[in-house]
């Protein structure tokens, strides 16, 4: 009689606390996910005073945490013992009728402790059952979580007969394109482009001009809203994703490094490469040298997100990364924004035998990085506003001359800034080693700029 009453509790207790077990979820990934950036971002926090905010804040989460895991345990410690003791309640119900029983001789004393053995065998189960109602409720909440990611299906997937992409030569055209992020708010407007195998392509403009939009449709990160990208004359919506991608490596303007080794990571897209082919994908982004001085050189671990390395180390390991896979197509996605001036310098060198061969297509903020662009692209709210040469763009009064403009005027501000805080009288009459570098690179990068020593 108590068998029925024991299911109907698991079930009532299933049901109350499948939405607790839910919020406690919640809140447990909301204080764990605040808990990882206060670790990854310790520096901005310690930079702007903010420890106490940060740790009121991750106090008030824990709190949070707390009062549902108290609120949930209280369901429990209702329902479990009501569980326990209905078994219990069965138990006594035997004992007094069979007793009853056994005083009329109805029933032998053996009968009742056969009864009471086979109840307790058919308890067991019963119980178990409704704490198994129970912890369900817990799996499901942790569950619906995994699941929701695992339904979330790619907006950009390979169309059903789609053919692989082989023997790429690197031509890429854009024809009258068009993408939105957001219906009716245009990222690209009627973009159109035509890059040869081998040719620099370099791209200009401000923050939020579409230089990155428009290099992400090459490996269909995103499909075009209207028009055709199209590698090698086929429509890149029509090939195999994969084997799109495969011709294909970026520098993004972040560095993203996994954490193992650097072997590793620079091995990421063929992980069967030997490690001569990695060390020489790594002397020809300048990356070499400085792997060698670390403590256990290649097979040194970077930690998240390559915490352990400088934002140049992480840039040129990244850069290390695409030349391994010998792409067809490069794009390279501000990549010397991480460096300083002589470390630019020297990539810069490196990308000159690079991209030899190579369709490359250079996002940048420093012109220096853009000069040896068979065309330049200078973008602006989602359209190409001046295309043409270096050369022939800052003889002309228009928008890449006014970058130009700007950048050489701060250049020449921060060599003279620096020139006077090394003043060669104070250093024996000659410009002081750290200041010839630091000249050196800015003529380099400047050619044309007259420097003073």
């Amino acid at each position: 009689a108590t068998v029925p009453p024991m299911l109907w509790a698991g079930l009532v207790l299933s049901k109350k606390t499948r939405p607790q077990h839910a919020r406690v979820q919640q809140e447990y990934g909301s204080l764990t996910g605040r808990l990882q950036e206060n670790i990854s971002g310790v520096r901005v926090v310690k930079a702007f005073a903010q420890e106490q905010s940060e740790e009121r804040k991750y106090a008030q989460g824990a709190e949070a945490l707390q009062a549902r895991s108290l609120e949930l345990a209280r369901t429990q410690a209702i329902w479990n013992p009501l569980l326990i003791g209905l078994g219990g309640l069965g138990a006594i119900m035997v004992i007094v009728a069979g007793g009853y029983l056994v005083a009329w001789g109805l029933v032998t004393v053996g009968t009742v402790v056969a009864f009471q053995y086979y109840l307790n065998k058919l308890y067991g189960p019963a119980r178990r059952i409704g704490f198994l109602l129970g912890q369900l409720a817990r799996t499901q909440a942790s569950a619906r979580r995994i699941f929701e990611m695992l339904d979330v299906s790619p907006d950009v997937i390979s169309r059903p007969g789609a053919r692989p992409l082989e023997d790429v030569r690197g031509e890429v055209v854009f024809e009258n394109v068009t993408f939105e992020f957001q219906k009716g708010v245009p990222v690209l407007s009627n973009i159109s482009l035509t890059a040869k195998p081998g040719q620099v392509i370099a791209l200009v403009g401000g923050t939020g001009s579409g230089k990155s939009a428009l290099t992400g449709l090459i490996p269909r990160f995103y499909d075009a809203t209207s028009g055709r990208v199209l590698v090698d004359g086929r429509d890149v919506r029509d090939v195999d994703l994969g084997s799109l991608r495969r011709h294909i490596a970026i520098v993004p303007q972040e560095a993203i490094l996994f954490s193992r080794s650097l072997r590793e990571n620079i091995a990421f897209g063929k992980p069967e490469s030997d490690i001569s082919l990695v060390q020489f994908a790594a002397e020809r982004a300048q990356a070499h040298r400085y792997i060698t001085r670390l403590p256990k050189g290649y097979q040194t671990s970077v930690g998240d997100r390559g915490v352990t390395l400088s934002g140049g180390q992480r840039q040129r390991a990244s850069l290390a990364r695409a030349l391994l896979v010998e792409p067809s197509i490069l794009i390279l996605d501000d990549a010397t924004s991480s460096v300083d001036m002589e470390t630019e310098h020297l990539i810069e060198q490196a990308l000159g035998e690079v991209m030899s061969g190579r369709t490359t297509f250079v996002i940048a903020h420093r012109l220096s990085s853009v000069k040896r662009a068979d065309e330049v692209l200078v973008i602006d709210s989602g359209q190409i506003v001046e295309r043409g040469r270096h050369e022939d763009l800052i003889l002309k009064d228009g928008p890449y001359r006014r970058i130009y403009d700007v950048q050489m005027r701060d250049q020449e501000e921060f060599i003279t800034a620096n020139v006077r805080a090394t003043d060669p009288v104070e250093v024996g009459g000659r410009v002081p080693v750290a200041s010839e570098k630091m000249l050196d690179g800015a003529s380099a990068v400047l050619p044309g700029q007259e420097v003073s020593r």
